[in-house]
């Protein structure tokens, strides 16, 4: 899912011209296990491939030097690259760079134990500033940094990891967008029609990189980026889509993870690996958005959106629908505000935020809404545009797995959804469809199990997640024998690690500190509810 926080610098446009970001779940994978056996020609070469390409890396280590000054990274945060092969079925052949920095730990040198390195989501989502937890001194994080050099990656074809594109980032930002909710079979046209563009535009713009956007090669570079790091074996942290790579590699290359924390999963179930992953998120962001609106009801004497969820969700049907006639301020209408208000499902620290812009509107304050809620028409610089993270969403997401090709599935799966569970299902959908379109050969999901040498693996998952259902973490839990699972019961941020919750955070730091876990698994009341 792509764990990009959804404001108006990093929403992503959805296939058909509808300005969307919940539904970026996370990458498939395609292919066996390193080692295993090979169910696909060319496979036992890309695995000799990613060992030579690690052996290699290993030798050349990563040239730190300081950070180039538009990157945003302050001292004493360090850059460096980390070349890998395009195809690791052609080892010597074309190669591509990826952006890598760093951060010391902050404790002696005894206390040191290696590197961590960190994977946010997406797929499209830049790992480059997880060194700036140091450097901002969150306390969630202050034990973990004094023993671990803090690591973050562009993976690639993201941001400077030979970043890929579909479309013109002018074009992606233009709005308003098209209603995500047709009207007419003439609505559902003008988006298939959208969504063919698009996948034709990434294959002209981003032709070769394509076929190699798997999440399995992004999996065999993250073993390069150990192996140039020096380190023989990972501590890696990866949040939504972050999960899935964390998985995929611990089943390609289990004796060379040390620590791996996953933080709301991805189910790793290849009957869910993409779409139907894609249709169980429009039913959990339904479930999540009637809790943000309890709460706002709750909260009525501050927002005054109405002391029920009822009367909440009739007050957003009515901004839906005005902005629909006419787009607020000229810029945002229906998919506008779905992109921006999705971030309250998504995360407990969007609440107030995005209630108290709700509320402004509701009060005559309509520049609010429009300040917070209109794209960025700046957004253009194209390798870190919201463009690039989009194009690398789609291109992971459609290459690791096949998808449906009839339309009459697609429209009938999601006109029965949004029935029920109307706020995200078309958004969602015509963010997905450019997959039955796709241009290049689609994999298959590898199989997530536990392989000889794979160590404990710690799962952290709340209950109520919309980008990544609680399931997910169930089935990896049942996937990888001897994990243990941390439940935060009652609560939906996605991406908990993060958070300030007593039951979680000390028992994360005496995992990645110690190697310690639970006899059994946890379950762990909720963080604080946010307080308008």
């Amino acid at each position: 899912m792509k764990d990009i926080r959804p404001n108006k610098r990093t929403a992503a446009l959805g296939s058909a011209g509808v300005l969307v970001t919940a539904t970026l779940i996370a990458g498939a994978v395609a292919a066996p296990t390193a080692g295993a056996a090979s169910g696909r020609p060319g496979q036992d070469r890309e695995a000799r491939g990613a060992a030579l390409a690690a052996e290699r890396a290993a030798k050349a280590g990563i040239d730190w030097q300081a950070c180039p000054a538009d990157w945003g990274l302050e001292k004493p945060i360090q850059c460096g690259w980390v070349t890998v092969p395009l195809d690791y079925a052609r080892p010597n052949g074309k190669k591509i760079k990826l952006a890598v920095d760093r951060i010391g730990n902050t404790g002696t040198a005894k206390e040191r134990q290696g590197a961590l390195v960190y994977n946010p989501g997406g797929p499209g989502g830049s790992g480059l500033r997880f060194p700036r937890r140091v450097i901002t001194k969150a306390p969630v994080w202050a034990n973990v940094a004094k023993a671990y050099d803090f690591v973050g990656f562009d993976p690639r074809g993201v941001g400077h990891s030979a970043p890929i594109s579909c479309i013109d980032p002018q074009e992606f930002v233009k709005a308003p967008k098209a209603d995500p909710v047709p009207d007419s079979e003439a609505d559902k046209l003008a988006q298939i029609k959208l969504a063919r563009e698009y996948a034709d535009g990434c294959y002209e713009r981003s032709g070769e990189m394509l076929p190699q956007m798997t999440t399995l090669n992004t999996v065999r570079d993250l073993d390069v980026i150990r192996a140039a790091l020096g380190e023989k074996k990972l501590n890696y942290l990866g949040v939504s889509y972050g999960t899935y790579i964390g998985a995929v590699y611990g089943t390609l290359f289990p004796g060379h993870v040390r620590r791996m924390v996953v933080d709301s999963v991805v189910n790793p179930s290849r009957e869910k690996i993409w779409y139907q992953a894609n249709l169980d998120q429009d039913v959990a962001f339904e479930g999540r958005w009637k809790d943000w609106q309890d709460w706002v009801a709750k909260n009525d004497a501050t927002f005054h959106l109405g002391a029920t969820r009822a009367a909440v969700q009739t007050k957003w049907l009515q901004l839906r629908a005005t902005a629909k006639k006419n787009p607020i301020g000229g810029l945002v209408g229906p998919a506008e505000l779905i992109s921006f208000f999705q971030s309250a499902p998504y995360y407990d620290s969007s609440w107030v935020p995005i209630a108290t812009v709700f509320s402004k509107y509701v009060a005559g304050d309509t520049q609010a809404l429009v300040d917070a809620a209109a794209p960025d028409l700046t957004d253009t610089a194209g390798n870190i545009s919201s463009e690039n993270g989009n194009a690398v969403y789609t291109a992971v997401e459609c290459t690791d797995a096949k998808w449906p090709t009839s339309w009459r599935k697609w429209n009938a799966d999601n006109t029965r959804l949004n029935k029920d569970y109307p706020f995200m299902t078309w958004a969602n959908a015509w963010l997905n469809l450019p997959c039955a379109y796709w241009p290049v050969k689609q994999q298959t999901p590898v199989d997530v199990t536990t392989r000889k040498g794979l160590p404990p693996v710690l799962i952290v998952q709340s209950t109520n997640d919309a980008a990544t259902p609680y399931d997910g973490a169930v089935q990896l839990h049942r996937r990888f024998k001897g994990s243990r699972l941390i439940t935060e019961k009652g609560a939906g941020s996605h991406g908990v690690t993060g958070l300030v919750n007593a039951c979680i955070n000390p028992r994360v730091d005496a995992y990645l500190l110690t190697g310690k876990l639970d006899r059994a698994d946890v379950t762990c009341a909720p963080h604080a509810t946010p307080v308008p």
